[in-house]
């Protein structure tokens, strides 16, 4: 029957071992949830390796018992190498992609397989990998969660693994263990210190920012927003409406803030029934000189408020820029040169891809109501070629124009059949973002008088039609409605959700006039606690990518001086002198280093020989020490300790392992009753004396023979 202390032994080492594999599990899921959060990773690989995860999770707790021989390894990976081969040139057809599915198949097969402590380190290595690539992806703030959850793991992986050593060596019964123990405990803790704070340092400030323009060139995960192109099929942006994706950050510079802005990105004029699309591509080029543009559009003046904004592009991927109202001038743009099209519509040229983080100022006039503001002077004129193509239609239903005549009868003017218009369409119909089940032969005719609900696009796309059947010419607009003001960042956050449509429509002595048909959305309300959340969520991210993805010398040098200002206010001065060495303490540094780079080489050379040597010389001296005690007659139960630890160690090099519940005299009496046997037999029979019999007159009958122990073959 087992000893007590023997099943505690056993206990305590499958505790601590279940406890190093968990953690082990959680450093690499950590990292993989990192590179899943950038947004990189395909449905595909994110399953397949969580699945790889979740068994490791039940092979390690013992719910399900499977083993991976070496060799059944060995062939999986080797056939992988043929699909490697199929998902390059077939499937993925990118070499990228193709090289992350093995990285993480390869990463599934070592945790799932790994027995040894070699194999644990590659499993760390690999976690860490992981982790790195995140960085190198992911700007967002999502990266700074798992990095807090990677942190945890490698702190209880490390220290559960110094314990897990600890225990699978001979076991040591006295002081001298216990303070080689706390010593590398305590050495361990400083190291991971430094490696925390030098993992910090690297990925929240050099990795995210320098390395992320370089990889959005290979794979990219924005948002393509249709409408903003020369043709777009009708129903397409209600579909982007379902994503909740952040596509731009807006800060209103202006003292006052009027909601329900709409963001306007272009315009679109021809429509056969089923698509939007423009007839001309006509560019006309704009001059940007620093930075700055002038985009008032020839014409007379419209009379309206200044307002004053700042626009930052997140996950959008278009060439157009966007306005409240009509833009006036554009500044802090970093490019030679602007295009404007047909519509009043603004583009990038084409060879410029914004990058995440596009950013621009803007001033525009906003619109008043036509009912309240003046008639513009000179008075705008539609030219006949212009207002033939506004007012250019497809083969209709004979219902819809019937419809339009009906809406608008009794009007007289123009402004009051469009707003006729507008009222009939946002009471009389429903607002839904499902799409048709079926796809229809005429998809207006078939929401104004079979289905009755749609979405924006609907809306604006029957007003813009029934308008141009009364003759006023009309055209669709598209861009964003409004967004959500976050009181936290003081930004307006606009989501792809906010897409939308509206109508612009010619009317005398005012221009182009904006309408909006389309009904509020009744699901658009969502839980008060949920809108706080997310918005905390939002300031989060942007505080992220402001301080920690985009902390750059700019930013660097605002925050000392702010710093500076406020150490000047309570009557600090030596803010100053960081401020002048922040300027040139690059220069100042490399110079230094030439100078001494001779001196810093034999420096490390020689830190590193000591960090190398030093603590087994130390070791051994100490031991000489406490030897020569003994043989003197000096002898302490610490020293009697010491050299039975040696006597193990010596024991161990000729095959003869203790085993950690074995006490001294059992582990004796184990040993066959040859010389080897008996020798140890005497040795043990003098420890104990020493150790707990406190007779320190027979000590130096210990060096003795642990001599003639080194000394047998």
């Amino acid at each position: 029957m087992p000893r007590p202390e023997a099943s505690a032994g056993v206990r305590g080492h499958a505790s601590v071992e279940r406890f190093f594999q968990f953690s082990l599990l959680g450093l690499v899921a950590s990292g993989y949830l990192a590179v899943a959060g950038s947004g990189y990773l395909d449905t595909a690989t994110i399953m397949l390796t969580a699945a790889g995860l979740l068994l490791r999770g039940l092979l390690i707790y013992g719910f399900v018992r499977l083993e991976i021989s070496e060799r059944a390894s060995t062939l999986i990976t080797i056939g992988y190498t043929g699909f490697y081969l199929a998902d390059y040139f077939l499937l993925s057809r990118e070499f990228l992609p193709a090289t992350v599915h093995l990285v993480f198949f390869l990463a599934v097969m070592k945790i799932l397989t790994a027995r040894s402590n070699r194999d644990h380190l590659y499993t760390a290595a690999i976690a860490f990998l992981e982790l790195l690539a995140a960085a190198i992806l992911s700007i967002n703030f999502n990266f700074f969660v798992f990095l807090a959850l990677y942190l945890l793991f490698a702190m209880a992986t490390l220290t559960s693994g110094e314990i897990r050593r600890s225990m699978n060596k001979a076991p040591a019964t006295a002081r001298g263990g216990l303070r080689r123990f706390h010593t590398r405990l305590a050495a361990l803790s400083v190291l991971v210190t430094a490696g925390i704070l030098a993992l910090t340092a690297g990925l929240f400030f050099l990795l995210p920012r320098t390395a992320d323009a370089a990889f959005s060139r290979l794979i990219s995960h924005r948002i393509h927003i249709p409408g903003f192109t020369n043709q777009v099929n009708l129903g397409e942006i209600g579909e982007i409406k379902n994503l909740s994706r952040p596509v731009m950050h807006i800060s209103i510079i202006s003292a006052d803030s009027p909601g329900g802005l709409k963001w306007r990105g272009g315009t679109l004029v021809d429509f056969d029934g089923k698509r939007w699309s423009n007839p001309s591509a006509a560019r006309q080029p704009i001059a940007v000189e620093n930075g700055q543009a002038d985009l008032q559009p020839p014409g007379g003046r419209p009379i309206g408020r200044g307002i004053s904004y700042n626009v930052e592009y997140d996950e959008l991927d278009t060439d157009a820029l966007f306005f409240a109202g009509i833009p006036e001038k554009i500044m802090y743009l970093h490019v030679d040169r602007l295009n404007r099209t047909e519509g009043g519509n603004y583009r990038l040229p084409p060879a410029v891809r914004p990058p995440q983080g596009f950013r621009y100022e803007a001033y525009s006039l906003l619109e008043e109501p036509p009912e309240t503001a003046p008639v513009r002077f000179p008075t705008p004129i539609l030219p006949l070629a212009d207002r033939e193509r506004y007012l250019q239609l497809p083969v209709l239903d004979a219902k819809i124009p019937q419809m339009a005549q009906r809406v608008a009868a009794g009007d007289a003017t123009d402004l009051e059949r469009a707003r006729a218009m507008e009222h009939y369409l946002r009471t009389s119909f429903g607002y839904t973002l499902e799409l048709p089940s079926h796809e229809v032969a005429d998809p207006l005719a078939y929401f104004l008088f079979t289905r009755k609900k749609g979405h924006c696009e609907y809306f604006a796309s029957a007003m813009t039609v029934m308008l141009r059947t009364l003759g006023i010419p009309a055209r669709l607009a598209t861009g964003f409605q409004s967004g959500t003001y976050n009181p936290i960042s003081e930004l307006w956050l606009v989501r792809a959700s906010d897409a939308h449509s509206w109508v612009e429509a010619w009317i005398p002595g005012h221009g182009w006039t904006t309408f909006d048909p389309t009904p509020p959305d009744p699901g658009s309300a969502s839980l008060a606690l949920f809108t706080k959340l997310d918005l905390y969520l939002d300031a989060a991210e942007t505080f992220w990518k402001q301080w920690v993805v985009g902390y750059d010398s700019g930013q660097q040098g605002s925050l000392i001086d702010q710093l500076q200002q406020g150490a000047r206010r309570m009557g600090l001065r030596w803010f100053d002198s960081v401020s002048g060495f922040q300027s040139d303490w690059l220069s100042h540094a490399t110079g230094w280093i030439g100078r001494n780079r001779i001196r810093i080489v034999v420096f490390l050379v020689f830190g590193f020989w000591i960090l190398a040597a030093g603590p087994p010389l130390v070791r051994l001296f100490h031991i000489r020490l406490r030897v020569q005690r003994v043989r003197r007659g000096q002898a302490s139960a610490g020293d009697a300790t010491l050299l039975y630890q040696r006597m193990l160690h010596v024991m161990k090099r000729r095959g003869y392992h203790k085993p950690a519940w074995f006490t001294p005299a059992e582990f004796a009496a184990s040993l066959s009753s040859t010389e080897m046997g008996l020798a140890v037999g005497e040795f043990t029979a003098t420890y104990n004396a020493v150790r707990f019999g406190g007779r320190t007159e027979v000590a130096p009958r210990l060096s003795i023979l642990l001599e003639e122990l080194e000394r047998r073959p």
